[in-house]
C-alpha cells in the first residue's frame, strides 16, 4: 500500500479560536501523541506551516500533579520525550518543554502563533485542557486524531455495547484509514527560534524538580521511547507472533507484545503497529488476526467507551443489568475479605493472585489473562461491589505503567460486567462473569507464572544491589534503578 502525506479530514476538527494577524510560526502542542513519526497531528501542523511559509514549533507541557501520575509513569514518559525531542530536531523542528498546565503554557506561546494544532485525548481532563486552550486562543486551533486507526466518531456515534457491535463498524472503514503516513519535509526549520524551555535530555533533573507522587519507584525492565518500542515489537514479531493465538492466554510464557505502555504515552502509533504486524503475519493469518483484533477492535472499543461515557471512572458507568445484579448480591457472604492495604501488600491466601500483584508492583506490567483473574478476585474479596471497583481502579492506575488509560477504565469496567453479557447467577457476582483458581489451573499453568514472577523479583533484587549508592553517598532525587542491561525482558 502506497504511503500518503494526506491527512484524512475525519481526523481533523476545528476546536475554536479566531483568525488574527500572522504570527511567527505554527505551534504544535504535543501532549498525547508523544512521537516524531506516524503522527497525524504533527504532519498536519507541518503541512500548515509549509502552506503559510512559516516554521513549525512543538511545545510539550510538563504538568505538576498530573492526574494519577507518579514517578514510575513520569520517568517512562520522559525517557520517551528525550528521544522525541532529538528526532524532531533532526527534522528541523524546535521542541520546547515547559513546566506548567496547558491552559497557561499553550496560550503564552500561542500569542506568537498563526495557528495552533493539538493532538487528541479522550479522558476528561484531556478534553477540558483542549477546550480551555481553544476558548482563549487568538488564532485557529485544530485538533488532529492520531492515536487510533479509525477515528472514534468515524467508527461510531455512540457508546458501543460490546466488541461484537463495534467490530463490523471498524472493519467497514479500516481500508480507508489503514494507510501509511509519510513525513512532511519542512520548507523552513525552526531550530533558530529563541524560546525558553527545559532540557528534555536530562531526565533526572526534570524528575527532581517535578511535583509528583514519589511513592511508586521506576522499574528497570521497561524503557520508554519510540526506538525502544520498535525494538520490543520487532522481537515480539520475530519470536512470539507465530503461536500467539494459542499461547497469548498462558501467563507463564512470553507471547505478549508489551505495546500497551508505549501506546499509552503515544510513543508508538497504532497505525504503525497494524501495518507492520499485517506485513509480518502474512503467513500466520490466525496469529496476525488475533493480534489485530486486540489492537484495532478491543483497544478502540476502550476509546469509544471513555469518549462517550462521562463517568467512565465510576461505578455508575457499568451497564444497568450489571449494577442491578451486583446490588442484589451486595450483602452476600464473601468467602474471604481483604482490605485494600492487604491487597496492595499481596497478602492473600491465593498464590496465583499474589504473584499477579507482585508482577504489577515490581515491573509495572501484568499479563493480560492474569489481569482478568486479579480483578475478579478483588470483586469476590471486597466488602461491596462499589468498594471493589474503587480498589481495582486505584491499584491499576497506581502501579501499571499504562495505568490511567482508556484500556484501564474499560478493563476494570469489564471485571464488573462492562462489554460483557449476563452469565449464570452465583453468590457475590450475581450474573457477572466469574473466574476461579481451578479454571486458571485448567487453562493457564499458573505455577509456571509464579516461577516467572519469582525470577523477575530475583532479577530486580540484583539490579537494585548493583545500583545501590556507596555508603554515605546521596542518590540523585528521582533517579531510576540501573537498567537490566542485556538480560531477558519479561
Amino acid at each position: 500500500m502506497a504511503a500518503s502525506r494526506r491527512i484524512h479530514p475525519a481526523r481533523i476538527s476545528l476546536l475554536g479560536g479566531q483568525r488574527g494577524s500572522a504570527g511567527r510560526y505554527v505551534l504544535y502542542w504535543m501532549q498525547q501523541s508523544q512521537r516524531a513519526e506516524f503522527n497525524h497531528a504533527l504532519e498536519f501542523a507541518a503541512q500548515r506551516a509549509n502552506d503559510l511559509g512559516q516554521p513549525l514549533v512543538t511545545v510539550f507541557c510538563l504538568v505538576d500533579g498530573y492526574p494519577g501520575a507518579n514517578l514510575r509513569h513520569c520517568r517512562f514518559m520522559l525517557e520517551g520525550l528525550r528521544g522525541t525531542a532529538a528526532a524532531l530536531e533532526r527534522r528541523g523542528i524546535r521542541f520546547v518543554m515547559r513546566r506548567g498546565a496547558p491552559g497557561e503554557v499553550v496560550p503564552e506561546l500561542g500569542r506568537r502563533a498563526t495557528e495552533i494544532v493539538c493532538d487528541r485525548g479522550y479522558l476528561r481532563h484531556q478534553k477540558a485542557w483542549r477546550r480551555g486552550v481553544a476558548a482563549g486562543a487568538q488564532c485557529p486551533v485544530y485538533q488532529v486524531e492520531s492515536d487510533v486507526v479509525v477515528p472514534v466518531e468515524a467508527a461510531s456515534g455512540k457508546a458501543e455495547y460490546a466488541a461484537r457491535t463495534l467490530r463490523p463498524k471498524i472493519h467497514r472503514r479500516l481500508e480507508e484509514f489503514l494507510v501509511p503516513l509519510r513525513p512532511t519535509p519542512l520548507r523552513r526549520d525552526s531550530l533558530g527560534q529563541r524560546i525558553e524551555g527545559l532540557d528534555p535530555g536530562d531526565v533526572d533533573a526534570l524528575l527532581a524538580r517535578l511535583d509528583i507522587d514519589r511513592s511508586v519507584p521506576p522499574v528497570p525492565f521497561f524503557e520508554g521511547g519510540t526506538l525502544r518500542a520498535k525494538r520490543v515489537f520487532r522481537r515480539f514479531l520475530s519470536l512470539h507472533l507465530d503461536g500467539y493465538a494459542a499461547q497469548r492466554n498462558r501467563p507463564g510464557t512470553d507471547f505478549v507484545s508489551h505495546m500497551g505502555m508505549y501506546l499509552h504515552f503515544g510513543q508508538i502509533s497504532p497505525l504503525y503497529l497494524a501495518l507492520v504486524a499485517g506485513a509480518a503475519g502474512r503467513g500466520l493469518s490466525r496469529d496476525r488476526d488475533v493480534f489485530l483484533e486486540e489492537l484495532l477492535v478491543r483497544r478502540e472499543l476502550a476509546c469509544n467507551f471513555v469518549h462517550f461515557t462521562p463517568d467512565y471512572d465510576r461505578f455508575s458507568c457499568l451497564p444497568a443489568w450489571a449494577r442491578a445484579t451486583l446490588h442484589e448480591h451486595r450483602r452476600d457472604r464473601r468467602p474471604r475479605r481483604y482490605s485494600p492495604a492487604e491487597l496492595d501488600a499481596a497478602a492473600t491466601h491465593d498464590p496465583y493472585w499474589n504473584a499477579a500483584m507482585r508482577e504489577m508492583k515490581h515491573s509495572g506490567y501484568m499479563h493480560n489473562y492474569m489481569r482478568m483473574y486479579w480483578g475478579k478476585k478483588i470483586l469476590e474479596w471486597s466488602g461491596s461491589p462499589r468498594g471493589a471497583f474503587r480498589t481495582a481502579l486505584c491499584l491499576n492506575n497506581r502501579y501499571f505503567i499504562d495505568g490511567r488509560d482508556p484500556n484501564s477504565y474499560a478493563g476494570v469496567g469489564w471485571i464488573f460486567g462492562l462489554h460483557d453479557r449476563p452469565w449464570a447467577r452465583r453468590s457475590v457476582f450475581g450474573s457477572v462473569r466469574y473466574m476461579s483458581a481451578g479454571g486458571l489451573e485448567r487453562k493457564a499453568d499458573p505455577e509456571a507464572y509464579i516461577e516467572k514472577v519469582d525470577a523477575l523479583e530475583a532479577e530486580l533484587a540484583r539490579v537494585l544491589r548493583r545500583a545501590a549508592p556507596e555508603p554515605g553517598a546521596t542518590p540523585e532525587p528521582g533517579a531510576a534503578p540501573a537498567r537490566a542491561g542485556g538480560r531477558k525482558r519479561r
